[in-house]
C-alpha cells in the first residue's frame, strides 16, 4: 500500500473545490504542493508558490501528482483558507495510525507544548496560538496535535489528545504541568501508563520524594556523554516500594518514583540540577534514564518546525490558515525523518531538502520511497 496514496485520500477529507478564470482548483492540490515545496526546504507560501511556477516543479506536480494548473498568488491563499484545520487535523492522526499500523506498543509517547510566536497579532486580546503536540520518540514522528490556545488550556488539550490518539501499551511522559490525577487517569483510561515530572505544582509530592531519594540507597544507573560542548552526567534512581509515600493511592496505577540528578561542566564551570519522577510503571534506574531522554526528543521537534520551517517567523493573517500549515509542516518533518532514518542518511534534514529544491528527480524518488511496511 502507498503511503502517499493514503496521504492524499486523507487530504481529500477537507477538500473543495474553488472556481477562478474558468478553472476549478481542487483544496487537495494546494495541500499536495504546499507539502512538496517544504520538501524542498521552502519556508514561506509565496516561495512555494514560485517554486511550482517553474517549468520542472510544474513538469512533476503534473506528471506525479496529475496537477495540471497552478492557480495565481491570491487564490493559493483563498484556497488554502477553505481548509478546516480541525478536521484536517483529525485525518492527519488517522493518517498517522496507518502509517504506523495503530500499533505503539512498548513505545514512548512524548507530549509537550509549542507556542507560534508568529500568531501574537491575530487576535484582538494579543493571545498566541499554543498547540500540544504528540510524537512516538523512538521514531521522533509526530502522531497528533490539539489546539490548545494558552499554554494553561495544554492541561485540557493533552486529556483529548489522549483520547484521539491510539495510545494502548505506550509509556506517556509529559512534563509537571500534566502531573496531576485527572492527566493520571485519562492515561490509564487509554490503556497506556504514564511518566511525569514531579515540581512544584505538587510541592508536598516533590519534596517527598526528593526527600527519599537523598536518604535511602537506591538502585542506580550512571551515563556519562558529551553534548553541545559540556560534559554531562545523569545518575537515576528508582523505587517500586511506595507505602511509605503520602497520598500514593490517590494517583491511578501508581507504582514506582524516580530521580534523575544531571551534573554538566562546560567552560570549566559546574552545574547540577534534580528532576523527579512518578510513573504506572516499574521503574528500574536504567529505563527512567531512557524514558526520560527520549522525552526530550519533542523539543528537537519544535526546534526543527522553527529551524527547517520558519514556523515562528511565518507572517500569514489567518488564524485557520497557521493551523493548517502547522499540520503540514508536521507532515513534511515526519516524511523526513522516516526517510533519513530507513535510508541511514548521513545528510542532515536540511541537506536532503535542499537536495530536492536542486534535482525534482530526487524529490520523486524521496516520494516514491515511502511505503506501509
Amino acid at each position: 500500500m502507498d503511503i502517499l496514496n493514503e496521504l492524499q485520500r486523507t487530504m481529500l477529507e477537507v477538500e473543495r473545490e474553488s472556481e477562478h478564470k474558468g478553472y476549478w482548483y481542487r483544496v487537495s492540490d494546494i495541500l499536495t504542493i504546499l507539502i512538496c515545496g517544504m520538501l524542498c526546504s521552502l519556508q514561506t507560501i509565496d516561495d512555494i508558490h514560485e517554486w511550482s511556477l517553474s517549468a520542472p516543479a510544474h513538469r512533476f506536480l503534473e506528471e506525479f501528482f496529475g496537477i495540471k494548473k497552478i492557480p495565481s498568488r491570491a487564490q493559493f491563499y483563498n484556497i488554502l483558507s477553505y481548509v478546516d484545520s480541525k478536521t484536517f487535523n483529525e485525518s492527519f492522526i488517522k493518517w498517522m495510525q496507518i502509517v504506523l499500523h495503530g500499533n505503539i506498543s512498548g513505545k514512548t509517547v512524548a507530549i509537550d507544548g509549542k507556542t507560534i510566536r508568529s500568531t501574537d497579532k491575530l487576535t484582538k486580546d494579543g493571545s498566541i496560538l499554543h498547540i500540544a503536540s504528540a510524537i512516538v520518540s523512538e521514531h521522533g514522528l509526530v502522531i497528533g496535535s490539539r489546539e490548545c490556545g494558552t499554554k494553561t488550556g495544554e492541561i485540557t488539550a493533552f486529556r483529548e489528545l489522549i483520547e484521539m490518539l491510539d495510545v494502548k501499551g505506550a509509556v506517556v511522559v509529559a512534563d509537571a504541568l500534566h502531573c496531576n490525577h485527572k492527566s493520571a487517569e485519562a492515561v490509564v483510561a487509554a490503556g497506556a501508563d504514564y511518566l511525569f515530572v514531579v515540581k512544584d505544582n505538587v510541592p508536598t509530592l516533590k519534596e517527598d520524594i526528593a526527600l527519599f531519594v537523598k536518604e535511602e540507597k537506591l538502585e542506580k544507573c550512571v551515563k556519562v556523554e558529551k553534548n553541545g560542548g559540556r560534559i554531562e552526567k545523569r545518575t537515576a534512581y528508582a523505587c517500586c516500594e511506595i507505602d511509605w509515600l503520602d497520598g500514593h493511592e490517590s494517583w491511578k496505577n501508581l507504582q514506582s518514583i524516580g530521580a534523575i540528578h544531571t551534573e554538566f561542566e562546560k567552560g570549566g564551570k559546574l552545574s547540577s540540577e534534580w528532576h523527579y519522577y512518578i510513573s504506572s510503571i516499574p521503574l528500574t534506574a536504567e529505563s527512567l534514564l531512557h524514558h526520560a531522554r527520549l522525552e526530550w526528543g519533542i523539543e528537537s521537534m519544535h526546534w526543527l518546525l522553527d529551524v527547517h520551517f520558519a514556523e515562528d517567523k511565518t507572517r500569514v493573517w489567518d488564524m485557520n490558515v497557521q493551523k493548517t500549515l502547522n499540520i503540514m509542516r508536521k507532515i513534511a518533518l515526519n516524511l523526513a525523518k522516516d526517510y533519513k532514518a530507513k535510508t541511514k542518511s548521513k545528510l542532515p534534514i536540511s541537506g536532503q531538502l535542499k537536495r530536492n529544491l536542486f534535482d525534482v528527480q530526487n524529490l520523486s524518488a524521496f516520494l516514491t520511497f515511502f511505503t506501509l511496511n
